[in-house]
């Protein structure tokens, strides 16, 4: 018990000058978001030609009475959660496979990898928007459906940016579950062979206990950059869509606050978004201690 404090007290050491600097960084933006979300204001506030006015939770009360609201969480909540099972499974089957050929296809295949995620986010929008342009566009140029809008439906605008997600996600993935892969040792591995395990059973039995906590990591930072989405979308969709049929959170917020000018408004919508984020952190967590794993 005494080794445990002794080891707590040391960790809380390493950890106090990022936490520090985490919190300089993040309180005052997430205070004067907070109190701009209990005010109205508009342009007319931001240029100081209108004094603020408090409005309490009005803000709050006017968007959880806003059908478009719910319609855009659900939206954001589903999206988010392809992005995330996508990109842990195409993460995982390359390290995967990572693991298991030669120096030089692993090496390429890296380098392909870590490729997609240098990649910034509004050149990897517009390259995506390009191989699938109705009129120029690679891939319908190959399945012969030149002509073919793929930001016009809505569930296929959807697809195709959640396909540019996972593309530029999957790589933290793969590193990670490789790591954790190269990790293992081998005795362990051979010791479920000797005592008759498949393959599938040291896969789920022996190696994804192991690789647990990786998982658990990589999930997590999935869920945040997947649940708050901003740039592919916006970028992809030119703004939201057809009508704004294709509306996460982040981009809804947007229009809220610059495009419509009610910066308590979008404001109300941020707090909302990071107050979700924590819970889904929480939740999550608390699901891996009651299946045995304690971060």
């Amino acid at each position: 018990m005494v080794r445990k404090r002794r080891d707590g007290r040391a960790a809380l050491l390493y950890l106090l000058p990022a936490g520090v600097l985490l919190v300089g960084l993040m309180a005052y933006p997430l205070y004067q978001l907070v109190q701009i979300s209990f005010y109205k204001y508009g342009q007319a506030q931001a240029s100081g030609a209108a004094p603020l006015v408090f409005l309490g939770f009005d803000n709050y009360a006017e968007l959880f009475g806003d059908t478009e609201f719910w319609s855009v969480l659900l939206s954001t909540v589903l999206f988010a959660a392809v992005c995330v099972i996508g990109s842990l499974l195409v993460g995982t089957a390359l390290a995967v496979l990572a693991s298991r050929v030669r120096v030089v296809p692993r090496m390429l295949l890296f380098l392909a990898a870590l490729g997609a995620w240098a990649t910034p986010a509004m050149a990897g929008s517009y390259v995506w928007l390009f191989l699938f342009d109705r009129d120029f566009g690679l891939v319908n140029e190959v399945l012969g459906t030149t002509g073919h809008s793929w930001t016009y439906d809505q569930v296929s605008t959807y697809a195709l940016v959640a396909a540019e997600v996972i593309w530029c996600s999957f790589p933290f993935v793969m590193v990670t579950m490789y790591a954790g892969i190269k990790g293992i040792s081998a005795e362990v591995l051979e010791a479920a062979q000797l005592d008759g395990a498949s393959w599938w059973k040291s896969a789920t039995a022996v190696i994804l206990p192991i690789l647990r906590p990786l998982l658990t990591i990589a999930t997590i930072q999935s869920i945040i950059w997947d649940f708050k989405i901003f740039t592919q979308i916006y970028v992809m969709t030119n703004g939201g869509g057809v009508a704004g049929r294709n509306l996460v959170l982040n981009v809804y917020a947007y229009q809220k606050a610059f495009a419509g000018g009610d910066y308590g408004m979008g404001a109300a919508i941020g707090v909302v978004t990071t107050v979700l984020l924590m819970l889904i952190t929480v939740i999550y967590l608390r699901a891996q201690r009651r299946s045995g794993w304690q971060p």
